[in-house]
């Protein structure tokens, strides 16, 4: 039905940027929201940040000020500005997607993941 592609890891310096990017594509009649989450090394998998389709956004306490969320809906494309890093953002980060698919059922799609390390 559908396809998350992520790009724009990498590594980077402590108080360094990265800007992620995931574009969905398929079947999809509608995103309802998008969002990136993340998983740490030995850590269990978090809500970094989300944006719902009219616009509202959520943030983690631990990125609030330094990160942003933001969607170019016409290209069901959701990017995630990160700024001020930390060793401790290090993490893989993931893509997830709520839609309702052409068939108007609904959908829950994740990304493969892509690796941001901030080194100290």
């Amino acid at each position: 039905q559908g396809q998350l592609v992520e790009s724009g890891g990498g590594l980077v310096q402590a108080g360094g940027s990265l800007r992620l990017s995931c574009a969905a594509s398929g079947s999809i009649f509608r995103i309802n929201a998008m969002g990136w989450y993340r998983q740490g090394p030995g850590k269990q998998r978090e809500l970094v940040a989300v944006i719902a389709s009219g616009g509202g956004t959520n943030y983690d306490d631990s990125v609030k000020g330094r990160f942003t969320i933001s969607a170019a809906h016409a290209k069901n494309t959701v990017y995630l500005q990160m700024n001020s890093l930390k060793p401790e953002d290090t993490a893989v980060y993931y893509c997830n997607a709520q839609y309702i698919g052409s068939d108007l059922r609904p959908y829950d799609y994740w990304g493969q993941g892509t690796q941001v390390t901030v080194s100290s």
